[in-house]
């Protein structure tokens, strides 16, 4: 497996550890190892969070970012109302991971946590 993208959100001050859990609950539901994802995706208002940078660094993977309009153009099969009021866009999960992924195809949709979401895509 190769071309892999990991898409989360997080609330402001996640802990890393947190994050990194979930993301690992996720690759690991998928058959997924680490190396075979290319990037860690996002809205870019997490561009700076620490959470998110930090499990960004502990991969090595590229942190790459979409402007929340953006991402509300992407279909998702489970959207939040809770959110687009917060956000402007009903996904940051499974949307940036599409988005960067360069297709369609969720190969695990959206998981959660008490401050944390993310999903996997595939590329074509």
């Amino acid at each position: 497996m190769t071309g892999l993208v990991v898409g989360a959100g997080c609330s402001r001050g996640c802990p890393a550890e947190e994050l990194l859990a979930l993301i690992g609950a996720v690759l690991d539901e998928a058959g997924a190892p680490p190396g075979a994802v290319r990037a860690l995706a996002t809205v870019d208002r997490r561009a700076v969070e620490p959470g998110m940078v930090a499990a960004a660094r502990h991969h090595g993977w590229p942190l790459v970012t979409h402007a929340a309009p953006a991402l509300s153009t992407v279909a998702v099969p489970t959207p939040s109302a809770v959110v687009a009021s917060h956000v402007g866009t009903a996904s940051v999960a499974e949307a940036a991971a599409l988005l960067s992924a360069g297709g369609d195809t969720l190969l695990v949709t959206k998981r959660r946590s008490a401050h944390a979401t993310c999903a996997l895509a595939a590329a074509p």
